[in-house]
């Protein structure tokens, strides 16, 4: 028993060590020879696991063997456009000003079901709003809609906003984060001003706090409800 405990553990660490090497890609975002690649690492971890009579190097090796392959067809991808195209295809065109590309649908293998879901999924419930449709080489679908149909933006209402900011995180389940409260350059009673002001409550009631550096917040409390606020806007961060 001890043996397959260690044995699993080992494997688990090689695995884990392979996926962070081959870098921190999606399933949805891997080109096809990555995923081809993912499930057989995963196949072959398993078999080291369940049968203790072949040896932990035997499974070890070929999962370096596969990491090396992807580094040297990842290469290969980068300096040839056409083994590129061979190994993970192309994007196609599945929507155009005329329509539906009735061609280019049935070489995807999909139906106008699955294309309806994907616009949907994209937040267009009409073929008629899209300009162009994309399929990825991912197999994800890239939307551009037209004009009429595209969501206004700052520049088309001659709007000047404040450059995008993330929030910064202050508390995160009762506890105060201190790196977070030095980017924000704010005191830790600061905080608890505005966790009183607010929700009436302590800094270790608070399951979330986050801040913007134009001032707007937003709290809540582990057994309440969230709200958002308004306090001082914040300095250069």
């Amino acid at each position: 028993m001890l043996t397959i405990i260690v044995r699993s553990i080992l494997i688990y660490c090689i695995v884990l060590l392979v996926f962070r090497l081959m870098g921190k890609r999606q399933i949805g975002q891997m080109q096809p020879f990555e995923l081809v690649l993912t499930l057989i690492i995963a196949d072959l971890a398993t078999i080291p696991m369940a049968d203790i009579s072949i040896p932990v190097l035997h499974g070890i090796i070929p999962l370096l063997t596969l990491v090396v392959l992807h580094f040297v067809l990842t290469i290969i991808t980068r300096l040839s456009i056409k083994l590129s195209s061979f190994l993970s295809g192309k994007p196609v065109i599945l929507i155009n000003p005329k329509g539906i590309d009735y061609k280019a649908m049935k070489k995807l293998n999909m139906t106008i079901d699955d294309i309806f879901a994907c616009l949907r999924d994209k937040g267009y419930f009409s073929v008629a709003q899209v300009q162009y449709a994309i399929v990825e080489t991912s197999g994800k679908i890239s939307v551009m809609p037209k004009a009429e149909f595209a969501p206004a933006t700052c520049q088309d209402l001659d709007l000047k906003p404040d450059e995008s900011f993330v929030p910064i995180t202050l508390v995160c389940e009762g506890k105060i984060l201190k790196d977070n409260m030095a980017l924000a350059r704010l005191q830790e009673t600061e905080v608890a001003e505005i966790v009183k002001k607010e929700m009436n409550s302590k800094i270790k009631d608070v399951l979330v706090l986050t801040i913007e550096k134009s001032g707007r917040g937003y709290i809540q409390l582990k057994k309440d409800k969230g709200k958002s606020f308004q306090t001082k806007r914040l300095g250069s961060v």
